[in-house]
């Protein structure tokens, strides 16, 4: 029995007062040419779906988005293509409406890459200057697309966390004109560093923690450059990754002032080089780190050091497309619940060791795709349509830093204060049976309120992030919808198996991230386990059935960052 059925009215509900850093290199291919909806496979011609969320269904979406047909699913590839029109085809076969004339939103893509030879970034300091070295002592990189950006003697500045956080009382520009200025921030949020649960958020990273919200604010601030401290327990990653993942192709969206309203480089150095970085200045970093925990910090000057950069880039445009169709509700047509995921993977590296060079990407996030896919058809199947309407968006270039979901939430085809709120779904884990649902970002809105009661007839309880320090709430495409303030849920199958507890749940989860994450071996099996699976897309159906059949507006909790956010929204 469905839960809205059961529950008759969602004001029974006690509502309280789940890509990123990881990049690969594929090979280039022709950009896809647009789709059509009557494209199909043979994969899809042979199977008669059912209109019920089913194993045999959820089975048939991963196998064929994973299949070496599709390629690995790279946005701007045959592979990507035909990745589009099988969504299309389904859209069509559902019954969802485009909105506007295609199923298809074109999301304008620009790669820069810098030509590290050609280029420099140098501090001067006590009356010498130093070039440093790219990707040992830094990396950089810039937002805005021109094929030199460059500035010279700007001023060094160390303004702690970077965070400027009114909910919490907390702005660590206070007192600072930056403009011009080259400003020096620490990674993650006070919260951590102390492990003071009364402190931002403790030990669970918040959005002012992550690097994207540093070099974002450091433009509102009127800064020419931006520069982040790595360190390796604050950032959850070595500077391996770092060097790895900003010093090849950066991928944005094509901005309508093409990127000039960003600062003029982002960059990254090593916790070595900032050490003699504030030594040369006559300062203690780890003092200076002490400080910052502080709501009275004041930012510091650097001892006279300026920055100087050049930056020589190589401009590569394309476009991709967001799939999108709605389910019109029967009496709030213009009130939407969203259904999000990303189509995209990896694609084929010709360079990839070994005979498999297919990225498939099944887990990652062929899984999703076919957990929204089910979901709207049972929404269109049922015998009364929901009284708001739903949204289905599969969005692409997310494994490029969520960039089709960036664009959705940049130019979206419905007003963002009309989505009620949504629900991501990412890379589930095939698991046998599980007793909870792992809740990314737990305790951030009250959609986790009525998760847990969808959840209670499954026997689920919710679990909070094992690892929430390492901020993967903000790291998946729901942030892009979350910034603008749509309260979003980030939530799937847990690992506190019924049979063999969190321990073999664990071990099962540490498999993946080792030996099949961002690698050719994240494929569908026909062996895979899909009991849990399927039962966390009936749940994440239920959570957003609840509200589709009410007038509730689900916000996020008093305190948090995006709370604001919609309060504004609805005050419109």
């Amino acid at each position: 029995m469905r839960l809205h059925h059961v529950l008759g009215a969602a004001a029974t509900l006690s509502l309280a007062a789940c890509g990123g850093e990881e990049t690969a290199t594929v090979d280039a291919a022709p950009e896809a040419d647009a789709v059509d909806a009557s494209e199909t496979t043979e994969e899809t011609a042979g199977h008669a779906f059912d209109v019920s969320i089913n194993a045999a269904d959820m089975r048939e979406h991963i196998a064929t988005l994973a299949s070496d047909e599709f390629e690995g699913r790279a946005p701007g590839t045959p592979g990507g293509g035909k990745t589009r029109a099988y969504l299309a085809a389904q859209y069509e076969r559902i019954g969802l409406e485009p909105i506007g004339d295609s199923y298809e939103h074109p999301v304008p893509i620009v790669e820069s890459t810098l030509d590290s030879a050609t280029s420099s970034f140098s501090v001067s300091a006590n009356g010498a200057a130093r070039d440093l070295a790219y990707r040992k002592d830094v990396v950089y990189w810039t937002k805005r697309v021109e094929e030199t950006v460059a500035f010279e003697d700007s001023e060094l500045v160390f303004v702690g966390y970077g965070i400027v956080a009114p909910e919490y009382g907390w702005n660590d520009y206070e007192g600072v004109d930056a403009t011009g200025k080259t400003v020096v921030i620490l990674v993650n949020d006070p919260g951590f560093a102390t492990q003071n649960p009364d402190l931002f958020n403790g030990n669970a990273m918040t959005y002012y923690g992550r690097w994207t919200y540093k070099y974002e604010e450091a433009a509102r601030q009127g800064a020419t450059a931006a520069i982040v401290i790595h360190d390796t327990a604050p950032a959850a990653y070595g500077w391996n990754v770092v060097e790895g993942s900003w010093s090849g192709p950066q991928v944005d969206l094509q901005r309508d002032d093409n990127g000039a309203s960003r600062i003029a480089a982002e960059a990254w150095i090593s916790n070595e080089y900032a050490r003699e970085l504030f030594t040369g200045a006559g300062l203690d970093l780890d003092e200076q780190m002490q400080a910052a925990l502080q709501d009275d910090f004041a930012a510091v000057p650097l001892g006279g050091a300026t920055a100087s950069a050049t930056l020589n880039n190589t401009i590569k445009r394309s476009e991709d497309a967001n799939l999108v169709g709605v389910l019109r509700g029967a009496t709030a047509p213009d009130e939407y619940v969203l259904y999000m995921g990303h189509w995209d993977h990896l694609g084929a590296n010709a360079r990839t060791m070994g005979e498999d060079k297919i990225y498939n990407g099944a887990v990652d996030n062929a899984t999703g795709i076919a957990a929204i896919l089910e979901i709207a058809e049972q929404f269109a199947s049922n015998g009364t349509r929901p009284d708001r309407s739903i949204l289905t968006v599969a969005v692409t270039a997310e494994e490029s830093g969520l960039l089709g979901s960036a664009y959705f939430a940049e130019y979206p085809p419905v007003p963002l204060k009309q989505i009620v709120s949504g629900i991501n779904i990412d890379a589930m884990l095939p698991t046998p049976p599980v007793k909870d649902m792992i809740v990314v970002g737990y305790g951030a809105s009250e959609l986790e309120d009525i998760l847990q009661e969808a959840a209670a007839p499954y026997a689920r309880r919710l679990t909070p992030d094992p690892e929430a320090e390492k901020g993967y709430f903000y790291r998946s495409d729901h942030i892009s919808l979350a910034k603008k303030g749509v309260p979003m849920l980030y939530a799937d199958g847990g690992l506190d198996l019924v049979d063999g507890g969190e321990e073999a749940g664990a071990a099962i989860g540490a498999v993946y991230r080792s030996r099949d994450y961002h690698q050719t071996s994240d494929e569908h099996s026909p062996d895979w386990p899909m009991e849990a699976m399927v039962d966390s897309t009936e749940i994440l159906y239920e959570t957003g059935a609840a509200i589709a059949h009410s007038s509730v507006w689900p916000n996020w909790y008093e305190g948090n960052e995006f709370r604001a956010l919609r309060d504004a929204q609805r005050a419109e």
